[in-house]
């Protein structure tokens, strides 16, 4: 027989036919056009984010389910009494204006003195707030660690501050500051005292165990020093960043 006979068909052109393509490759393609997706919804949300307060949080959604409800009413930095962010900076990360999203003088610290002390920035708990998950993984620090300098890059430290004070959480289905002021003391957030703010920022590390009206003598002594912070931090010029 002539060899011809037992040539395969090729497609037209000559060239043979691609072989569909494996289970394996399909998979990479849909998991590259997934992190594009996901890195393209994160791009927009960052741009978004810099002018409109998010909605809602993961967490905010998971409390929602827990409780039923929440209470969380967001508002610009122009109805936040001063002393409430200049409260929350003195408790949380006094050098705020100084460091680009992480505070490498506490992150030595924290590691000198072991796993007792934390060393999260504003900035971090608002990447982590925002668009990742609570509690402590390498994978959710390392997406942390990624995306806080984007969002310092984007935001000014006015707007990270804004975006903290209304997301942070200061008692259980209490989110934001206004909500807080309101939940504590019967008062929005533009008329908190300086003693009423600071209560409010000596709670955010326990939320749930602390109450800003019911203070227990560790938390009024707590209260005091955070006054004394945020005084300090106005005089020295640590509160220019995020003050007209």
């Amino acid at each position: 027989m002539a060899r011809s006979g037992r040539r395969k068909k090729t497609a037209k052109g000559g060239r043979r036919a691609a072989p569909a393509a494996g289970p394996w490759r399909r998979l990479r393609r849909w998991l590259g056009r997934a992190v594009l997706a996901v890195a393209a919804l994160f791009a927009l949300s960052l741009l978004a984010y810099r002018f409109v307060t998010p909605p809602v949080t993961i967490y905010m959604a998971q409390e929602t389910r827990r409780l039923g409800e929440v209470a969380h009413v967001p508002v610009p930095m122009a109805r936040i009494a001063p002393v409430m962010a200049r409260a929350a900076v003195a408790a949380e990360d006094a050098d705020f204006c100084l460091h680009w999203g992480f505070d490498m003088s506490a992150i030595r610290d924290a590691i000198a003195e072991g796993a007792g002390r934390g060393a999260s920035t504003i900035s971090q708990q608002v990447v982590k707030n925002v668009w990742l998950w609570h509690g402590r993984s390498w994978p959710r620090k390392a997406l942390e660690a990624a995306v806080t300098p984007l969002m310092e890059a984007a935001w000014p430290k006015r707007r990270v501050l804004e975006v903290y004070l209304n997301i942070a959480e200061f008692d259980a289905g209490v989110f934001g500051v206004e909500a807080a002021a309101r939940h504590y003391f019967g008062v929005p957030a533009a008329d908190l005292s300086a003693v009423q703010a600071a209560r409010l920022a000596a709670v955010l590390p326990d939320p749930k165990g602390r109450s800003a009206s019911r203070p227990t003598a560790a938390l009024r002594a707590r209260a005091a020093a955070i006054m004394d912070g945020a005084a300090t931090i106005a005089r020295d010029g640590r509160a220019a960043c995020f003050e007209d």
